[in-house]
């Protein structure tokens, strides 16, 4: 059985090796973290664990797209995998989770930031999943310096 699940691990027939998906894995991990520690420090609602899970399950997702395009269905040899369609897919079920934090408490809307920040998580593992790890990396730290350093700006004009 051991032997079997090293297989799986050496199965040269797979589209992303099993390193190379390993490696983007905990890409979107990282990259996740480091958007949910600034929404976890703020005390939000969706904070490092939900960050981590919505950056991962993007990042599977496409790993499993780019798997299932290489299958014949239906021995049709015409098997189409179209990526829009899991960008797609992946973005509507973030939507769904960021909308569910956002809500209005005395007349103000509260949480569009983390529901925003959710959302781009899922772009990040989006990011990971497709191998460019370099662009999720240069998206999370914009993310982040705009979650810091406007903060700052929107205290100054008194927004805040």
């Amino acid at each position: 059985m051991f032997q079997e699940v090293l297989d799986e691990f050496r199965n040269t027939f797979s589209v992303v090796p099993a390193p190379a998906s390993l490696a983007r894995l905990l890409a979107a991990v990282l990259l996740g973290a480091v958007i949910g520690l600034e929404r976890e420090w703020r005390h939000k609602p969706a904070g490092l664990r939900t960050h981590i899970l919505v950056s991962v399950a993007a990042c599977l997702f496409v790993l499993l797209g780019q798997e299932l395009s290489r299958l014949d269905f239906g021995g049709s040899g015409g098997q189409q995998n179209d990526p829009l369609r899991m960008i797609e897919a992946v973005t509507a079920g973030v939507a769904f989770l960021a909308a569910g934090l956002i809500f209005t408490s005395k007349g103000e809307v509260r949480n569009v930031t983390t529901g925003a920040s959710l959302w781009l998580s899922g772009a990040v593992g989006l990011g990971c999943g497709a191998g460019q790890m370099p662009l999720a990396a240069m998206a999370t730290a914009v993310v982040i310096v705009v979650l810091v350093a406007l903060r700052t700006v929107e205290r100054w004009m008194g927004t805040h």
